[in-house]
Parts: structure tokens; sequence; C-alpha cells
């Protein structure tokens, strides 16, 4: 799973402008814009997109940059609704300086995505108190301590005292946020118990240590801000007597101002806990909750594409995926059927690692062992390649669940900063060999650190569209990825093939169960009876999907609603093109333009297709 640091469609102004309105343009003849148009134009998506920037202290620091350090965003729905303001008024600008039919394809498509993620920002505008403030999978509570600990790179003394600056301003955040849920409660929006109790207890492991406590250990962001200190002191940056006010500094800020901010929601949740639904259907239970799913649909497929159509893909992928399952344990010799078969890579002891430090550290050697390999074999199924390093780690204790999904986290365009592929490794049960490989191919490469690098390193278009986001093409290409790697000489090992297929089972589950919860009344034990009946997939890794599902309506849908797409797109052109297809040429065309919503995407690669037919004509015969 792609995890971007700010979720999607969370309640900040930077991450509201992620995704789709249908676009009522046509793909005519190309065109080359103007010299001065063209440059007047990427100069004012430059200026524009710096202005959002400065309106966001945590993207600034997300982008390595170093202004507004002291700062984080305001986290009020007043600032969301003055941002909406902004980009309608951006809208309006774009559309009376610049002749739209005057440009070039590739202007045509900036200028159409910045419209696209206002109209979707607009869109999204009815639905902003019922967008959980607080749950299991993107609730601020962690992901701010997250962030300070992860991208709050600290090289001098001024950055220092900005770390301590932003703890105080999280408290403020912090007390915004849990504003809002009440906010929320009171209207009858809260998500179910289960998102109470992970909350409540990450929240909780936040306040323990010092200097919450007398004795203990330092509590997680005290014990960052220390190695930060120690670091600036080994370097010669500081001197003791600065590292021991620092030391102070920091302990002030944490029990000034982020304990009792973190204090209050702890109270909240205890209070509200009791109101929570304990066995829920999903959001259409909530005032409005049909139309909100609608739009989370939309949104996160890019599509318009309705719930019983994307149920109806998702059982057709699920049985023809379980056809390929059934070659494979042919392949290797099983007796039984295919329910046999997952009970015996869920449980026999050769598919996992020991449940211990050793066999943590073993899961991360032999994935970063896959990803090196594979690195040596991108040349020849890409021209574009990442300049960005790739790091493999665990994820944080104060933060990690057991069977939680795998995810990363993008480097830093100028590459001061790596991306890093993320793995929950707490239990080691729910983390099987057989789909690790895959897994690694999907959050490193040739997968999301792939996709998400090249894009940000791009140079040939605005730099806002280096940072856009769109789940079903990001998604979408992790888990084309997956089955790329294979062409690529992946999966040696049939079981680990298998997993490839476990993979892909998984997110046409979601399909199926994504729909199920949130149009059709679905529980939680329908979602979780679903998943067991047709997947291999671990039973701790399997209710952590469906309530991930539960907290996040329709952004599992993106996953294969992207990859059928991107599949769909490659046989078009291997159709048409014939001998002229070239592989490195066509992934060079998904990926380098950055990310985009479907429908422009497609008029992209049909662009590339008779870009190409015509520059290298078909010999006739005779």
């Amino acid at each position: 799973m792609l995890s971007r640091i700010l979720p999607t469609e969370y309640p900040l102004r930077l991450t509201a402008v992620l995704f789709a309105f249908v676009l009522l343009v046509s793909c005519g003849e190309e065109t080359e814009s103007a010299p001065d148009q063209k440059e007047a134009l990427n100069a004012w998506f430059d200026e524009k997109f710096e202005e959002e920037l400065m309106m966001s202290p945590l993207q600034l620091t997300v982008m390595g940059r170093k202004e507004l350090y002291d700062q984080i965003d305001d986290m009020s729905l007043e600032a969301q609704a003055e941002h909406l303001a902004w980009k309608e008024a951006t809208v309006e600008e774009l559309r009376s300086k610049f002749d739209y039919e005057s440009l070039d394809e590739t202007d045509r498509t900036s200028y159409d995505l910045w419209i696209y993620q206002y109209e979707m920002e607009k869109a999204g505008e009815p639905f902003w108190g019922m967008n959980y403030v607080f749950d299991q999978m993107r609730g601020m509570h962690t992901t701010l301590p997250n962030f300070l600990i992860n991208f709050h790179r600290v090289d001098s003394l001024p950055d220092m005292e900005a770390y301590i600056s932003r703890v105080g301003e999280l408290g403020r955040a912090m007390e915004q946020l849990t504003a809002r849920a009440r906010e929320q409660a009171a209207d009858g929006i809260l998500p179910p118990k289960f998102a109470f109790e992970t909350v409540l207890k990450q929240t909780r492991a936040l306040l323990e240590g010092k200097p919450f406590t007398d004795s203990g250990d330092s509590a997680p962001l005290l014990a960052d801000m220390e190695r930060k200190i120690a670091a600036l002191q080994e370097k010669g940056e500081i001197t003791q007597e600065q590292a021991d006010s620092l030391g102070q500094a920091a302990a002030e800020a944490l029990t000034t101002s982020f304990e009792p901010a973190y204090r209050d929601l702890v109270a909240w949740l205890e209070a509200e806990m009791p109101n929570a639904p304990e066995s829920p259907t999903g959001v259409s239970r909530h005032p409005n909750g049909e139309a909100y799913y609608n739009h989370r649909l939309k949104a996160s497929t890019t599509t318009d594409l309705t719930a019983d159509e994307v149920h109806q893909i998702g059982l057709d992928e699920v049985a023809r995926i379980q056809e390929e399952m059934r070659a494979i344990m042919e392949e290797v010799g099983f007796e039984g059927d295919l329910k046999a078969f997952f009970e015996f890579v869920n449980t026999d002891e050769q598919f996992f690692f020991p449940n211990n430090d050793e066999g943590r550290q073993a899961y991360l050697d032999e994935s970063t062992a896959y990803l090196d390999a594979m690195y040596a074999k991108l040349p020849d199924y890409f021209g574009i390649l990442p300049k960005a390093g790739l790091d493999v780690k665990r994820v944080e204790t104060f933060r990690e669940q057991d069977g939680a999904p795998q995810h990363y986290y993008p480097g830093t365009p100028d590459g001061s900063r790596n991306g890093t592929y993320y793995a929950h490794l707490s239990d080691m049960t729910a983390m099987p060999k057989s789909t690790m490989e895959g897994v690694a191919y999907h959050e490193g490469v040739p997968g999301h650190h792939m996709q998400i690098s090249i894009a940000q390193e791009l140079e040939s278009v605005p730099k806002f569209r280096t940072q856009a986001g769109f789940t079903a093409y990001s998604e979408g290409w992790g888990l084309y990825s997956e089955s790329l790697a294979g062409e690529m000489g992946g999966y040696e090992n049939p079981y680990y093939d298998f997993g490839r297929l476990v993979n892909e089972i998984w997110r046409a589950i979601r399909l199926v169960v994504d729909t199920g919860l949130h149009s059709k009344g679905w529980t939680e034990a329908d979602g979780i009876r679903y998943f067991e009946e047709n997947s291999s997939i671990a039973p701790g890794a399997i209710k952590a999907e469906v309530q991930r599902y539960m907290v996040m309506p329709g952004q599992a849908t993106a996953y294969k609603i992207g990859m059928l797409k991107i599949q769909e797109l490659r046989q078009k052109a291997e159709t048409e093109l014939g001998d002229q297809f070239d592989i490195r040429a066509f992934h060079d065309t998904i990926l380098g333009g950055g990310a985009m919503p479907l429908e422009l995407l497609e008029r992209r690669v049909n662009e590339w297709i008779r870009e190409t037919k015509a520059a290298t004509p078909p010999i006739k015969e005779g």
C-alpha cells in the first residue's frame, strides 16, 4: 500500500486535492504551444504551486525544504475552506489567462490536471464532516509524531529549535482535530469501536515514558529529540551546555503542549467509545452516507464505475485468479482442493520466519535482496530510471500493528532523504514468505518507489505534477508491477508466484468487500468470511484489511481498477503497434508524465500510440 504522509481526503487543505472529476476534453490533433505561452503557462503553474506550498509547512518538509520549519499546518475547517476558495480563484485565473485550444498535449494535460484537482476538492466539500478524524489507519495522532521522527531532519541548532517549536505546534493541531472529532460525534459520525480501541492504545503509547513519567525509557518523541541532540553534539554543532538546554526545552514542550492535548484526546476517546458501533456496516449507515461512498468511489478509482459494477468486476477477477492458483497447485504436485492448499500455505512452517527479532531481520534482509536483484534488471524494461535510493525498514513500535499492510513513504525530490519501504513485523505469523517477494516489488521497484521517485524527478512538467497523487494510478502501477516482476525474472519459486496471486486476489477481493460493506449492507463479519472463503491470507491480516476498508471507504478499490486499466492500455498498444511496440517506451509513457487520473492516462497512451505509428510507418508487403 502506498501511504502518503498525509492521507487521502483527510481534513487538511494540502491533501484534499487528489482525485476525480470527469474531464470534458477531447483528444484532437496535436498542436504545439507557442513558446511564449508555454513558458508563461509553466511559470504560472510553478508560481501557484509555490503559493500552495507556502500554505503547508508539512508539505514543504516532505519535499526536503526548511521554510516554515518550526510550524505545523492549520488543521481547522476554516483553513480548509480558505484553501478551496484560493484554488477556485486560481482556476478562474487559469481559464482567463490561457487559451486551451492553442496548447499542445503536454500543456493541456497540465491545464486539465489543475482543474481536475480543484473540481475534486470542490466535490468533496459536502463530505468534509464525514471523514473520520481519528482511526487506526490515518489518524494524525500518530501521523504527526511519525512525521517529526522521520521527516524533520536536524542538521543544525536552528533545526533542533524548530523541532521543539513543532512539538508545541503539534499540541495546537491536536486540539483542533479533537474539536473536529467532537463535532463529528455530535452529528452521529463515529468510526467503529475497533478504531477507538486502536487509537486509544496508540495515543497512550505516545505518553509512556519520560518526561510524562518519572521512570522508564524516554517516550517516542523525546527519545528521537535526544538522539538528534546527541548527534548534533557529536558533530560539534552544539556545546554540552546547549545540548542540556535543548533537552530541557524538549521536555518542557512535551509536558506543556503535547501532553495536555493528548490527555484531552484520551479523555474524549474513553468517553465516546461506548457510543461507537461494535458490529457496524459501512458508511452508508451515516446520514448522506450513500452519496459520500459514491464520491469516495469516484475519487479513488478516477472513473464513473458504480458500486455494483465494481462489485461484479471483483467477483469476475476472483474467479479468474483462482484458476491461475489451481494451475500452480498442480505444478507443485499438491493433492487436494484449493481450500486445502490455502490451509497448507497458511500453516506450514516452511512459509514463515521465526516470530522473533532474527526472523524480523531475515524478512528485511530477504526483501532487500529481491529489490537489489530487480534493480539490475530495470534498464531492460525502462528508459527512465529513479535516482533516489530506497531503504527497507520495520515500522516504528509506537505505530506498529499486527498484520497491517506494508507501505511506502517517498523520499525527497533532491535525494537528501531516501524512499522507505516499511513493514509491520510485530507478528511474523501474519507475514508469510510466499507473499514477501511480490510485496517488495509493489512497494519498491518496479513499484511505488520507482513511480514516485521518477515523478518527483521530472523536469519536463510543472512542479505541481511531480507531487500529484491519484490512488488508482499509483496503486494500479504498484499492482501491475507485481505482475511485471514475473516477466522480469522474479518468482523463481512457484510458491512465491502463488504468493503473487495471493496479493492479486487480495486486491480483487477488495472490490467485492469494500462495495459489500459500504453499498450492500455487509458487516465486518461478512467481509472477513468472504476473505476466508476465497484466499489464503492470514487471519490476522484479513481482520486488519476489513477494518481498514471500514474506515477508508473506496480507497481499496483503486488498486485493481488501476491495474486493469494499465493492462488494458498495454494490450491496446501491443495490438495496434505490433512490431513497433517497445516495452521501455510504453513504461516511460506511463511514468513519464507523473501521476494522473485514468482518463488522462489513457489519453496520454493513445497519443503515444499515434505518434509511434506516425514516426515509424509499417513496412508494406509487395
